[in-house]
């Protein structure tokens, strides 16, 4: 377990800190610049009820600084290994009654996009996290601490902890 929590700590903080794997695709100029941060923002989202909450639910960024880095390509350009930081903070909001939670989702990631449509996350901090299936019960989670994140290309999710806490967003805006 320590093992594990160390070397997801060291591929964050390597990849955060500006150093570029060897692995990573070449430098190139134009609109796959591979060495440097962009922006990524987060769309305003909503979910109908059941899906996540017994409560339909409306997500948006109060607080979106969240840049990206691509660390590796597929042959045609599209993204393979991306990494994501910085400040995220997204109000959640029961639509019934209008109670909203600030949802702090400020974790550093590393995030394997594969050809399937499948997707694996390691992370340090918090990410904000909707489940329909997975190893969670469904809901909109808070997920702090170091883990990754397993998405099948069907959508099922599986947290896999090495240390850290969950935090259930439905249950504060209920």
């Amino acid at each position: 377990m320590r093992r594990t929590v160390l070397a997801i700590g060291s591929i964050l903080a390597t990849t955060l800190l500006g150093a570029t794997p060897a692995n990573a695709t070449a430098h190139h100029s134009g609109p796959h610049d591979d060495l440097g941060w962009t922006p990524a923002p987060s769309a305003p989202w909503d979910v109908a009820a059941g899906l996540r909450c017994d409560f339909a639910i409306h997500g948006e960024p109060v607080v979106d600084e969240v840049v990206q880095r691509v660390l590796a390509r597929y042959p045609d350009g599209s993204p393979k290994s991306v990494a994501y930081k910085g400040d995220l903070v997204v109000r959640v909001t029961n639509t019934d009654s209008d109670v909203f939670y600030d949802a702090d989702a400020s974790g550093s990631a590393i995030v394997e996009y594969h050809a399937d449509g499948s997707q694996f996350w390691s992370v340090l901090g918090p990410v904000l996290v909707g489940v329909g299936e997975g190893n969670l019960d469904r809901g909109m989670y808070v997920v702090d601490g170091v883990y990754t994140l397993d998405i099948s290309a069907s959508g099922h999710k599986t947290v896999t902890m090495a240390h850290g806490s969950t935090t259930d967003v439905c249950e504060r805006i209920a």
